[in-house]
């Protein structure tokens, strides 16, 4: 497995140990692979007349740990839905699981809060539903976490869209520049490391990758990697049926005759006319996320993906047996 930005766990820090016992990197050993550890992985591979990628791949860690094999991506036995679930995740919070469970953001969207690793959020009701499972299942967690707020997250978790809306949008939960405060930011953080709100998470997105698969058929999609690109089109938004028929007809211009080769380029159409039906200010946003899948790698909001090597999807056809989501 790569190891690069966005990362975190026991491979960055002994990749930052190794790095400062060199010499190249002076920060804290903290786990995380950011911008200074990326700078740091650069000057190695300098060093090493490695290309200079910021990406620690087989080759950047032998020169590392000479005589040992990269880790294993953690999803390498994981079922298509937990990888796809990882990925899609990934792109809306920028972390990856766990810390990508408790993962807040404001009201940059129009959406009043996000919530958790694939941003439920107030304005679509989608994380109204959550509140109230994580309360009525485990209202003893809820209350050692939110105490005497516990009332108003039931309201938030309730009825009243409008009234959650104007409240979660107010300076009582976050700044005019949309940053969630305290103690809103820390409670709703610690909600998210529950194993218990994990696995509601993981119960609420187990059925995205059926729907996924289902839409595969719709167009032709066989591979493990369009299953990911469904599936994250139907967290966004499921496709209507004009994009659908525009995708169609597309399709019927493409000259390629081998199988992989029709699957990328159908693949492609899908991207751009997904991107293309989105809002105007998301529509460069949109094709950067659905391409990176398309193509199998790419940079979204400023992260590297590889989507075999990180996220073990591939080109390979998927098994429906193979779809289940852990909940």
């Amino acid at each position: 497995m790569n190891v690069q930005r966005g990362m975190r766990g026991e491979s960055v820090a002994k990749i930052q140990q190794k790095l400062k016992d060199l010499g190249l990197y002076t920060s804290t050993v903290d786990s995380a692979f950011g911008g200074g550890t990326e700078g740091s992985v650069k000057s190695f591979q300098l060093k090493q007349d490695l290309k200079p990628t910021g990406i620690v791949d087989a080759a950047t860690w032998g020169k590392l740990f000479p005589g040992t094999s990269p880790p294993p991506s953690p999803l390498e036995n994981a079922t298509l839905g937990e990888k796809c679930f990882a990925l899609t995740g990934a792109f809306e919070t920028g972390v990856q699981p766990p810390d990508s469970f408790s993962r807040v953001s404001g009201n940059f969207d129009g959406q009043g809060i996000s919530f958790g690793i694939l941003q439920w959020n107030i304005g679509q009701k989608t994380l109204q539903p959550l509140l109230a499972q994580m309360v009525s299942e485990h209202e003893d967690v809820c209350k050692a976490i939110f105490h005497e707020h516990l009332d108003t997250i039931r309201a938030i978790g309730g009825e009243d869209h409008d009234e959650q809306l104007k409240f979660v949008c107010s300076a009582s939960m976050q700044t005019p520049n949309c940053q969630v405060i305290e103690p809103w930011l820390g409670m709703l953080s610690a909600l998210g490391r529950t194993p218990e709100c994990r696995a509601i998470q993981s119960g609420k997105a187990a059925a995205l990758a059926k729907n996924a698969m289902a839409a595969c058929g719709e167009y032709g999609l066989t591979s493990e990697r369009a299953v990911a690109l469904m599936y994250d089109v139907q967290n966004q938004s499921p496709i209507r049926q004009l994009v659908k028929t525009q995708i169609l007809a597309d399709f019927q211009a493409i000259t390629a005759t081998d199988p992989m080769e029709i699957e990328v380029a159908r693949m492609r159409i899908v991207a751009n006319r997904v991107a293309m039906s989105a809002l105007p200010r998301w529509i460069d946003d949109v094709r950067v996320r659905k391409m990176t899948i398309a193509e199998g790698q790419g940079v979204v909001h400023g992260i590297p993906y590889d989507l075999e090597n990180v996220y073990c999807l591939t080109l390979a056809p998927f098994a429906k047996s193979n779809a289940a989501t852990a909940d």
